[in-house]
């Protein structure tokens, strides 16, 4: 039976190509951007700074990527970097402006503007300005101060730090757990610190920038498999235990790798889609390959406790051999941790280049994150947690189950609080960004080269402190805007009754 709901989970994943007219319309509209691009390149040339007294020097740029930023990119500029000036809840506020020199240069108007927000991981709504986990941060700031001004190694270590680190690693379930201040670097600068040469990355091809960052300094050897291909990544798997790494000296020698380490994603946040946990787990007992599972994204946001992909598929967090996430989505905070067995972890402690070298989390960010462990835990004494689970699980399904009747193509899970809306066409990026914005609705768009050439897309970001009426609002608005724009892709048949949110039943 539970093997069943496993399969049940995974199945849940759409993806809906595009007609061939779509796909063809796409790829000759991108083309002539960049014909008009080169065009404007070379025949009004932007009076720029250049670079003075290099002769002989290399181009820090490659040439391609110096155009396609000015003369392409450029002209979507107002569709992106909004400088807001509220906390990023349900709503937020960010002044207006306007250029007018197509994106060159900005100004503000003097205005601001009150946006339904879509744009922000605040998956479980806890950013807010106010409340118990702000309290706690505050409270911290006093205590202890803005910064702890040195590395965890010297005296940048304090109590705050110990008991994230302990929450967090009871929270996912692991012996050990060790926090780190970005994101970014969690996963960048601790792979190098588990992998070097001589052993193997199989990493699947959807990974984030992070991990693929991470991978390449490393020095391993980086193999693809294609995106939640459970074949081709068993034939990658086969391929390195049985002919194992090459000898440099004489390519007809071979010798096993010294470590084998898959590395994956919870939720993959361009596409919205979730892993096969379980039959990873399978296969990498099978081949006897360390798991690196990336739970940004899912860390808070699935799972009847919020612990991720890991309890969402009822599997063990002991199988996998590091769990990575950040406090930046769900706990509404900054930084990112590695939990794992308290070896492990250890060794982190000692070789990784974020704990040795740079300084240690702030502590009110710290306390942000305990806050928010310690509601998810229960220890606050509140149904806060499991209400504000519900409450993400039901409004993702009423955004996708409402979206699916409107004609739209979404992609990824019906579970993932991560909507992408097929725009395809990357002319319609801007275009569609804008109108949102006359409505007051903000929803980033993404386009080559984030996305492939041929699905640019936009993004909506659930949160648990969505209400009806805004989400009522923003649907009503993305529907119109749809019609306007020609988004309508949709050709597998649609459930056309009613979508009633208080009918919307969530087992947690």
């Amino acid at each position: 039976m539970k093997k069943f709901e496993q399969m049940q989970n995974y199945l849940k994943n759409s993806f809906e190509k595009p007609s061939l007219v779509t796909m063809v319309l796409t790829s000759i509209s991108f083309y002539i951007l960049m014909f008009i691009g080169y065009f404007t390149q070379a025949v009004f040339p932007r009076k720029i700074c250049g670079r003075y007294n290099r002769q002989g020097y290399p181009e820090l740029y490659d040439r391609f990527t110096h155009f396609f930023s000015r003369y392409v990119h450029r002209r979507m500029g107002d569709c992106w970097e909004y400088p807001i000036c509220s906390s990023p809840g349900a709503e937020l506020v960010f002044k207006e402006r306007i250029t007018e020199d197509n994106g060159w240069t900005f100004k503000f108007t003097g205005r601001k503007r009150k946006c339904i927000n879509l744009g922000s991981y605040n998956y479980l709504g806890f950013s807010d300005k106010s409340g118990y986990c702000t309290e706690m941060a505050i409270k911290a700031l006093h205590t202890y101060g803005i910064s702890t001004g040195a590395t965890r190694e010297r005296y940048g270590n304090n109590e705050i730090n110990n008991e994230l680190e302990k929450l967090t690693a009871e929270f996912v379930g692991t012996e050990d757990a060790v926090a780190l201040g970005m994101g970014f670097a969690t996963n960048s600068l601790n792979i190098p610190a588990l992998v070097s040469g001589g052993c193997l990355i199989i990493s699947d091809e959807k990974n984030h920038a992070s991990i693929v960052l991470g991978a390449q300094v490393s020095g391993a050897t980086v193999r693809v498999f294609r995106h939640n291909d459970l074949e081709d990544l068993e034939d990658k798997l086969k391929a390195a235990v049985y002919y194992g790494q090459p000898i440099k000296e004489n390519n007809n020698n071979h010798v096993p790798w010294r470590k084998i380490c898959i590395i994956v994603e919870g939720i993959y946040s361009m596409d919205a889609s979730i892993v096969p946990l379980p039959e990873i787990i399978a296969l990498k007992k099978r081949y006897k390959a360390y798991l690196y599972l990336d739970e940004a994204h899912s860390i808070g946001a699935l799972g009847p406790s919020g612990k991720g992909v890991v309890e969402y598929f009822g599997c063990n967090a002991r199988d996998v051999d590091l769990l990575m996430g950040t406090y930046a989505k769900s706990f509404g905070s900054a930084g990112g941790y590695i939990a794992g067995s308290k070896e492990l972890i250890s060794l982190l402690r000692q070789t990784c280049s974020a704990t040795k070298y740079a300084s240690s989390m702030s502590p009110p960010v710290a306390a942000q994150v305990i806050a928010v462990l310690q509601i998810l835990l229960g220890k606050d004494g509140t149904n806060l947690a499991k209400n504000r689970l519900k409450t993400l699980a039901i409004n993702t399904q009423y955004v996708r189950r409402r979206l699916a009747q409107t004609g739209v193509i979404i992609y990824g899970h019906q579970d993932a609080p991560v909507v992408p809306i097929l725009l395809y066409r990357y002319s319609k990026i801007a275009s569609t960004v804008r109108a949102l914005i006359q409505r007051n609705v903000a929803v980033p768009a993404v386009g080559y080269p984030v996305t492939p050439i041929l699905e640019s897309r936009m993004r909506l970001c659930i949160s648990a402190t969505h209400t009806k009426e805004q989400l009522d609002y923003a649907l009503a608005a993305i529907e119109e805007v749809s019609d306007e724009m020609g988004l309508k892709h949709l050709r597998l048949p649609r459930h056309l009754k009613p979508v009633v949110y208080e009918d919307i039943a969530i087992n947690l």
